[in-house]
């Protein structure tokens, strides 16, 4: 004998601008879903004892509020919606009781019967969010997303079908696939429709988060994230996941900011598959060292103007021993120099192109976050650039612009 059919869910899109969220787990879920509750403008509030390094990136951005603690219902007070992102079913469970007590709607990934609210199958579109229930069936509601999107007209290139001798161990694959510079439009529709294939992804700190949220609830995440100075992952570790989980069978996606071969050591990772016998796919991405000054109004050439352009990475001082970067030579160019990953050791680049005859009144423009709701423009001088970086508190992940391509498009 069958019991009632229980009641549907209302749907209801919630306006978080500037209202209190709680966050309680800082692991993978949380990763998933932390940049979609920032992107509607949440106060966000993350409560957990340790943090993977993609949210630990949002609390040094200045992007949420960390308490690195387990949870207390105090936690809650002016809070209009939590999220638990733990799998220990008894602490979910305290956190649920607390959030009844108050009225607040909670979100469980560990239990969606023990939930009052849950997380719909999202896709966006331009100015367009849809969000599918699936009645439960997390499957169910990815399946009518997908097929809501393709309708959209966003995504539609042929399945990807590598050929059966093209197959590692048990058809297993990578695919290293370049997620543009920061805006989640920007990943091609081959990179996208991978990513939808994926049954693990191993994902950097500079990919949209607004893709991991896109992600199907039994994808396997893995936080690869390099922050600048920080903490990181070798790459040794990230090239035995790669080869290990192709090898169990799996479809593997190395999810990558910008290209994966621009400064991105897709290269290693490509030669680390393929002396394993792993067959690879490399999708090229947007590479924010064209991409970042495009949408900050420089152009990196422009007739009249500019010529060429240069790419280089300012990861090393222009001094270290192990720097590969002919500065003196990149002094003499005409066109635009792009340097990538050059926040930290602006300022002794600067004064070596400078001590090399590069004027000190070249133009010089600093883009942050390009391409994102962050994203913040400094123009200045080859001479200045660096002083004025400092006064006006910008971090990485930012592109320099030297040019005088920077006021090309200046009236």
């Amino acid at each position: 004998m069958t019991g009632p059919t229980p009641p549907s869910p209302y749907p209801l899109g919630l306006r978080l601008g500037g209202r209190r969220v709680v966050v309680v787990g800082g692991g993978a879920v949380a990763t998933r879903r932390v940049p979609a509750l920032l992107d509607a403008g949440a106060d966000v509030l993350l409560v957990s004892p340790e943090l993977t390094p993609a949210l630990r990136a949002h609390v040094d951005a200045g992007r949420l509020h960390w308490e690195p603690r387990r949870f207390a219902p105090g936690d809650l007070d002016g809070a209009w919606l939590v999220q638990v992102a733990v799998d220990d079913r008894a602490a979910a469970a305290a956190v649920s009781a607390a959030a009844a007590e108050r009225r607040i709607f909670c979100v469980r990934a560990d239990d969606r019967t023990a939930a009052s609210a849950w997380t719909p199958a999202v896709t966006r579109h331009g100015p367009v969010t849809v969000a599918v229930l699936g009645g439960g069936d997390p499957r169910r509601a990815m399946g009518v997303r997908d097929a809501v999107r393709d309708l959209l007209g966003a995504r539609t290139a042929p399945g990807f079908a590598p050929s059966p001798e093209a197959g590692g161990a048990a058809g297993g694959r990578v695919a290293l696939v370049g997620a543009g510079p920061g805006d989640p439009e920007l990943i091609t529709v081959k990179g996208w429709r991978l990513l939808t294939e994926a049954e693990v992804v191993v994902a950097d700190r500079l990919v949209p988060g607004l893709l991991l949220d896109e992600l199907r609830p039994d994808v396997e995440l893995v936080d690869a994230s390099k922050i600048p100075y920080g903490p990181s992952r070798a790459q040794e570790e990230i090239n035995r996941i790669l080869v290990d989980r192709a090898r169990a069978g799996k479809v593997v996606v190395r999810l990558k900011g910008g290209d994966p071969y621009v400064f991105g050591r897709g290269g290693e990772e490509l030669l680390a598959c393929a002396e394993a016998g792993v067959p690879v796919t490399v999708v090229p991405g947007v590479t924010s060292a064209i991409a970042v000054p495009e949408v900050a109004g420089v152009p990196v050439t422009h007739r009249g103007v500019a010529h060429e352009f240069t790419v280089v990475s300012g990861h090393l001082a222009p001094d270290a021993p192990a720097s590969l970067v002919r500065w003196d030579a990149l002094a003499g160019l005409r066109g635009t120099l792009v340097i990538l990953m050059g926040l930290k050791n602006l300022a002794a680049i600067a004064a070596t192109l400078i001590a090399h005859g590069k004027p000190a009144e070249t133009p010089a423009a600093v883009i942050q976050e390009g391409t994102t709701a962050a994203q913040r423009t400094l123009r200045s001088t080859l001479g200045t650039v660096a002083a004025d970086v400092e006064a006006a508190a910008l971090r990485p992940p930012a592109i320099v612009v030297v040019g005088d391509v920077v006021h090309a498009l200046t009236p």
